[in-house]
C-alpha cells in the first residue's frame, strides 16, 4: 500500500501544519507500507533531508497560492493515478482541494475548528465547497475533541471523525539547563531576562495580542517587576494594531516583539522564560503551551478554544478579555525576589512536564497511519 502526504498548504515549513508533516513523517516507525511526500520542488529537503525511507515527489509550478490551487483541481487526480498512490493525506485540510470527485481515497487532518457560516456570497460557499469535501473525504482526523466538535457543529458525522492528538519534539522541546547570565542571546537578539513568552502569530484581534499588552502594563505598574514581555511570531492581518499598542504603552521599552522564530529555536526562547502565557481564543491544537510545558517553564493560558482540553491539570487559566485578569495570571506565576511565587511554579512546573508525557509524535505518527490503512481495508 502507497500513501502519499501532500505538503502543499505548508508555507515550506514555516507554519504549524509544516511542522505537523515534519513530525509525522521523522518520527515514522517501520511499517509494511510505502508514505511518500508531494509538493513544492522548493520544499524537496524541507522535511525529509535526515530520512531516507520516505520519497519526495517535486512539482515544479509557481510559488503562489493562486498556482496551488489551479495544479490541484487541473492535475491533483492524474498525478494520484501516475503516482499510483492508494490514498493521499491532506494536513491542509480543505483548502487546497478540488471539487470533483476523488480519484483515490482522500484523508483530511483539519488543524482549526470550523467556523460559523459567514454572512456573505463567499462564507456561503466556502462552506458549500467544504461539505461537499468532507463528504467524499474518506476520513476526517481532528488534532482536538474541540476540533470534532465544531465538524460536527458544521453537519459532519461524527463516526467519520478521528481524533487523533498532535505530538511533541522532545528531542527540541525539554528541560535544560541554562546559563544563568541577565541575558538570553538568540540571533539577532540579546533578550534580557527575567522574560513573559507569548509565540503566535500577529494576526487575528482573537489572539488577544492587545489584551496581553495591556494586562502586562498592568503588572509592570503595580509590581515594578524587572520583567519583559517578548511575542514572538510572525505578521499577519491586524499586525499593525499591536505594534501601535506597544508604542501606546507605558512600559514600551519593555515589549519586544521579535518576527517569525523558527519551531527549532521556539524551545531556546521557552527555557531561558520566566513563564509562557497564551491568551488566544482561537487555538484549534494550541501546541505551543505544551511546548512550554515541556520544556519545564509554568504556563498560563486562557480557558477557551482547546486550551482547556490541551492543557489540562497543569496549567493556570484566566479570562483572555480581561487585562486585570491577565496581570492577575501573571503575577500568580512570575518569579519575584521575595519568593512568594516559588512553590506555585514549581507544583505547575511538575504538573507540566507530568501532563506532556501524553503527546508523543511516534504514538501519533502510528495512530494516523494505523486509521488510514484501517479504513482502506474495509472499502
Amino acid at each position: 500500500m502507497k500513501i502519499g502526504i501532500n505538503a502543499f498548504g505548508c508555507k515550506h515549513g514555516r507554519s504549524g501544519i509544516g511542522a505537523y508533516v515534519y513530525s509525522l513523517v521523522n518520527n515514522l516507525p517501520e511499517i509494511e507500507h510505502e508514505v511518500s511526500i508531494f509538493g513544492p520542488e522548493l520544499d524537496r529537503y524541507t522535511y525529509t533531508s535526515d530520512i531516507d525511507y520516505v520519497a519526495y515527489e517535486g512539482i515544479s509550478i509557481d510559488d503562489t497560492e493562486f498556482a496551488e490551487k489551479l495544479w490541484h483541481k487541473t492535475h491533483f487526480n492524474a498525478f494520484v493515478q501516475k503516482t499510483k498512490y492508494d490514498a493521499v493525506l491532506f494536513p491542509a485540510g480543505t483548502g487546497l482541494l478540488p471539487i470533483a470527485n476523488f480519484s483515490k481515497p482522500v484523508f483530511l487532518v483539519i488543524q482549526e475548528p470550523i467556523e460559523p457560516e459567514k454572512k456573505s456570497l463567499f462564507g456561503f460557499f466556502s462552506k458549500f465547497s467544504n461539505k461537499m469535501i468532507f463528504e467524499k473525504a474518506t476520513g476526517i482526523i481532528a488534532p482536538t475533541k474541540y476540533i470534532k466538535k465544531s465538524l460536527i457543529e458544521a453537519g459532519i458525522p461524527k463516526n467519520k471523525i478521528k481524533v487523533i492528538h498532535n505530538g511533541i519534539n522532545t528531542d527540541i522541546f525539554h528541560p535544560r539547563k541554562i546559563n544563568e547570565n541577565e541575558v538570553a542571546l538568540m540571533e539577532p537578539f540579546a533578550i534580557r531576562r527575567p522574560y513573559i513568552i507569548y509565540a503566535s502569530r500577529i494576526s487575528e484581534p482573537e489572539k488577544h495580542h492587545v489584551e496581553l499588552i495591556r494586562g502586562f502594563s498592568i503588572f509592570k505598574q503595580k509590581t515594578n517587576a524587572p520583567h519583559r514581555l517578548v511575542i514572538a511570531g510572525a505578521e499577519g492581518e491586524n499586525a499593525d494594531i499591536v505594534y501601535n499598542e506597544v508604542m501606546d504603552s507605558p512600559v514600551s521599552s519593555d515589549i519586544l516583539l521579535t518576527g517569525y522564530i523558527e519551531h527549532e529555536k521556539l524551545a531556546n526562547l521557552y527555557v531561558a522564560s520566566d513563564l509562557c502565557i497564551f491568551p488566544s481564543t482561537i487555538e484549534g491544537v494550541g501546541l505551543p503551551v505544551i511546548e512550554a510545558m515541556a520544556c519545564g517553564i509554568p504556563t498560563a493560558c486562557a480557558n477557551a478554544g482547546a486550551l482547556p482540553e490541551i492543557a489540562g491539570y497543569a496549567s493556570h487559566f484566566f479570562d483572555p478579555e480581561n487585562p486585570e485578569a491577565i496581570s492577575a495570571a501573571i503575577m500568580e506565576l512570575a518569579t519575584f525576589s521575595d519568593g512568594s511565587t516559588d512553590d506555585y511554579r514549581q507544583k505547575m512546573t511538575e504538573k507540566g512536564l507530568e501532563w506532556v508525557k501524553k503527546y508523543n509524535w511516534t504514538k501519533t505518527s502510528i495512530q494516523t497511519f494505523d486509521y488510514i490503512t484501517d479504513l482502506l481495508s474495509n472499502l
